[in-house]
């Protein structure tokens, strides 16, 4: 790669924001709030991959309201209360040179888990939580995630409106945190992705049935996101392209393009959700970069840009998926928690680094100085 561009290390201007390099930290659960707040966890979690290079920072998937809580330990931005905690993080991150963004989302009918690490499967409702009553759980249609899970009572109009007003109010919190990109969260069957499924949405009025229907709810909350989130500022929507349950990749392109005509910039192409856990999550090992696909399928017939995400651990790797016009930009989730200066090693291995500046300078500068006493890197 010595003296050839790198397009992952070039920057990208997407309206009012300039992102350093198309490298994006992909939002990843902590479960580590507190009735929805941040902790120094939090901070601590995402300073670093800021320190580490990256151009695009995202927070986990950060609830709209309580009952939209997925799991014990989510964040939360649904109370003005949320709001400093957030900015503290948020004005760090920028210090550092990293932009900031926010993923809104809403759990649906996958709301009340465990944590996954004290096992997979719903909350035992006769235990309080944080020493509060547990969140009912809606969805489009009273269809459960998977066996003995909670039954979803089906969303009512007023339901469905008040939900669409709290994203709307997120948004607002959002800009006021501090952040400068947000992404509605579409995928993985939570809310909005169980409204487009015919697999979890059997309604029979205007939000079911035909593939317009299904997608009303979802467009619905971007129209209002977008009317508040300001016109210079990008905003993202995390869709699953395909999923087990009867969504294809041709109804993404199509939600795309309706996403496109309300103000969405880029579309986050992941996948399934709306009756497993995930692909990462299954007995049969994914390929790296297995979801790229999606990402240049959306990119060519909707005409908009797009980020891959999935097993993307490689840095020629992603440079050549952004060689190649499979994707605008590259989102790095376990590898970048495995190695939270991904970036910067990336900036070494492509050639495009060698004074390690894509370090902040209270590291670069002792590193470049051991360089220069003839050290030779393996």
């Amino acid at each position: 790669m010595k003296d050839t561009k790198s397009l992952l290390f070039a920057p990208m201007e997407i309206r009012g924001v300039t992102l350093r390099n198309r490298i994006v930290v992909s939002p990843m659960a902590q479960y580590s709030a507190v009735d929805g707040f941040v902790t120094d966890w939090h901070f601590a979690h995402f300073a670093k991959f800021a320190m580490g290079g990256a151009g695009l920072v995202f927070t986990e998937a950060t609830k709209v309201e309580r009952r939209g809580l997925g799991t014990v330990g989510d964040m939360g931005i649904w109370k003005d209360e949320h709001i400093e905690p957030l900015r503290r993080i948020s004005t760090f991150l920028k210090e550092q040179g990293a932009v900031t963004a926010m993923q809104l989302n809403h759990a649906g009918r996958k709301a009340g888990t465990y944590k996954p690490w004290d096992g997979f499967g719903p909350l035992d409702r006769t235990v309080p939580v944080e020493g509060q009553e547990h969140w009912p759980v809606i969805g489009p249609s009273a269809v459960e995630y998977l066996e003995g899970w909670p039954l979803p009572r089906e969303m009512t109009k007023a339901d469905i409106k008040e939900v669409q007003n709290n994203w709307v109010g997120a948004a607002r919190r959002a800009l006021q945190a501090g952040f400068d990109i947000l992404e509605v969260h579409g995928a993985h069957g939570y809310l909005i992705h169980e409204f487009l499924s015919p697999a979890s949405n059997k309604r029979t009025d205007e939000y079911g049935g035909t593939l317009q229907n299904r997608m009303r709810f979802a467009l619905e909350i971007t129209e209002g996101v977008r009317r508040v989130w300001p016109q210079d500022k990008p905003l993202f929507f995390r869709v699953s392209a395909v999923d087990e349950g009867g969504w294809s990749l041709d109804d993404t392109v199509v939600l795309a393009c309706e996403l496109k005509a309300i103000g969405v910039d880029v579309i986050d192409c992941s996948a399934s959700g709306i009756s497993i856990r995930s692909p990462t999550a299954s007995r049969v090992a994914p390929k790296l970069g297995f979801q790229v696909p999606y990402a240049e399928r959306v990119r060519k017939d909707a005409g908009i840009l797009t980020m891959a995400v999935g097993l993307i651990v490689h840095p020629k790797q992603a440079e050549e998926i952004l060689q190649r016009g499979q994707a605008d930009l590259i989102a790095v989730g376990r590898e970048i928690l495995y190695d939270p200066f991904w970036p910067a090693h990336a900036a070494r291995a492509l050639e495009q680094d060698a004074e390690f500046k894509s370090l902040p300078v209270q590291y670069g500068w002792w590193l470049d100085r051991r360089k220069k006493t003839g050290y030779v890197e393996e």
